[in-house]
């Protein structure tokens, strides 16, 4: 099973808005990413996290994020902080995941992702978006064409490194990140510390404080995983019987 949590949220010191968010998203005890990372983050510190999917590592970053920009709104196009992820799937969880958080603040979040049209997300930019939540190749294309900016970003998150290198998006990764001011924090969470996850923390980060949680695991306790062997055109049918059949919230 997994270490037992240690220490409450309210052993933090968060806004009373955001610890109302934490409170009504059912969040008490912290678990151990978070309360190894969350300290040295909410203190300024760029930090390197070992932490695979299921371990409540999105809260590690979004507390943080949400604290720090609370109060002070984006400008049209110009976010505050930027989150980089290796698919839209993630991308939508960790948006979703920040307004449960952020509830009651004035903090803006938006995503911007392949695979769905971009005038939603030209919108959400320019109408003021304080965290973009984004993946690499879509990010640039919005740069491109002038909607958005990077120069005003505070905070920069890569979160499943090692996923977005394996995938092939090193080079577009890199092009975001020579765009961004050197000024900033830098949160790098990753699965596993490769030579390449290394090499990009060395490169990105100033003096990280280094969490690890239990590196040996490839998945966490609470992710059960299941493999199916189904052609394309029955994924979606699968996937409906098996939400209805197990009940599945998740």
């Amino acid at each position: 099973a997994d270490p037992v949590p240690t220490g409450s949220f309210d052993d933090l010191d968060l806004s009373p808005a955001l610890r109302q968010g934490v409170a009504d998203a059912g969040f008490v005890e912290l678990r151990p990413i978070q309360a190894a990372a969350l300290p040295a983050a909410l203190g300024g510190r760029d930090v390197l996290g070992l932490a695979r999917t299921g371990t409540g590592k999105t809260a590690a970053f979004a507390l943080p994020i949400l604290q720090r920009l609370e109060g002070r709104p984006a400008e049209a196009g110009r976010p505050r902080a930027l989150v980089l992820a290796p698919t839209r799937e993630l991308a939508r969880q960790i948006e979703g995941d920040l307004v449960d958080l952020g509830r009651h603040l004035s903090v803006r979040m938006a995503a911007a992702y392949g695979g769905v049209k971009i005038d939603r997300q030209r919108e959400a930019l320019a109408s003021g978006c304080d965290v973009l939540v984004a993946c690499a190749g879509r990010l640039l294309d919005l740069v491109r064409e002038g909607t958005c900016d990077l120069k005003e970003v505070e905070v920069l998150v890569l979160d499943e490194a090692d996923r977005m290198l394996d995938m092939g998006f090193i080079h577009d990764v890199k092009k975001v990140l020579a765009l961004l001011p050197q000024n900033k924090q830098s949160l790098l969470f990753s699965a596993t510390f490769s030579d390449d996850v290394m090499n990009l923390a060395q490169q990105w980060t100033l003096d990280p404080a280094i969490v690890e949680i239990e590196p040996e695991r490839a998945a966490s306790a609470n992710v059960t995983q299941q493999v199916y062997a189904v052609s394309g055109s029955d994924k979606y049918k699968l996937l409906y019987n098996l939400i209805t059949q197990l009940n599945l919230e998740r």
